[in-house]
């Protein structure tokens, strides 16, 4: 393995150091907020602390924040390497200053995200925090698999984003909302979110076994995948 293929892996290592044990935290927390509020909505004494929900917020923005990044992360690599391996900036160096602009943007929209409490703001910087993932997501380099969107770690894992990103927007008014409708769309969105988490433990293994290393691409690139043949050495 090469220095790069070694950077390639940091996606992945931080989505399993980080990511999806945050992922069982929250979902921990989740549980035990529901149950308590189910047993004191009947009349029970709760043994569960009412600190409990608070603490499910702040390791649900710790989430959010990682999953967003872990994004970033696994963007950034993909792009930055097909900019280096095809000299893009001698030819084009307007992308290279736009590409690098737009994830200073994403980053600190997503920084205003979290410091921002007046709903319009929440909204906007929510919408262009998910406006620069979609953004970067489609530069050349990401390993997109479109004619499989439906089973593609990267549509999987940009929707799982923007699902973080609208959560975060949302968590003030969850609160605010006696009606409950907030805590009720948080419910199901975040439902589907852990769905497509799962997806994304498959989806990455297999894009890992499928992408060879830098130095085998010339030879892996040259077979033939809808015979599967490859050509002789």
């Amino acid at each position: 393995m090469e220095f790069k293929d070694f950077m390639a892996l940091l996606h992945p290592v931080v989505a399993v150091a980080i990511v999806f044990p945050m992922l069982g935290i929250v979902l921990n927390m989740a549980w035990q907020t529901m149950q308590r509020r189910q047993q004191i909505a009947s009349g029970d004494k709760s043994k569960i602390p009412p600190v409990v929900g608070s603490e499910h917020v702040k390791a649900g923005k710790i989430l959010s924040g990682s999953v967003v990044g872990v994004t970033l992360l696994g963007l950034g690599y993909a792009i930055f390497e097909h900019i280096l391996s095809k000299d893009v900036w001698s030819k084009n160096s307007f992308q290279v200053i736009f590409i690098v602009l737009m994830f200073v943007a994403t980053i600190a929209s997503l920084v205003m995200l979290y410091r921002s409490t007046p709903a319009l703001w929440r909204g906007i910087f929510a919408t262009l925090t998910g406006a620069g993932l979609v953004i970067l997501g489609a530069q050349d380099g990401v390993y997109r698999r479109t004619d499989e969107w439906y089973w593609s770690h990267y549509y999987i894992g940009i929707t799982a984003a923007l699902l973080m990103v609208f959560s975060l927007a949302i968590i003030q008014d969850i609160y605010k909302d006696r009606s409950n409708r907030w805590r009720t769309v948080h419910v199901i969105l975040n439902s589907i979110a852990v769905l497509l988490f799962l997806g994304q433990g498959m989806t990455g293994t297999r894009d890992l076994l499928e992408i060879p290393l830098s130095w085998q691409k010339p030879y892996i690139y040259s077979c033939d995948f809808a015979n599967k043949t490859c050509p002789k050495p």
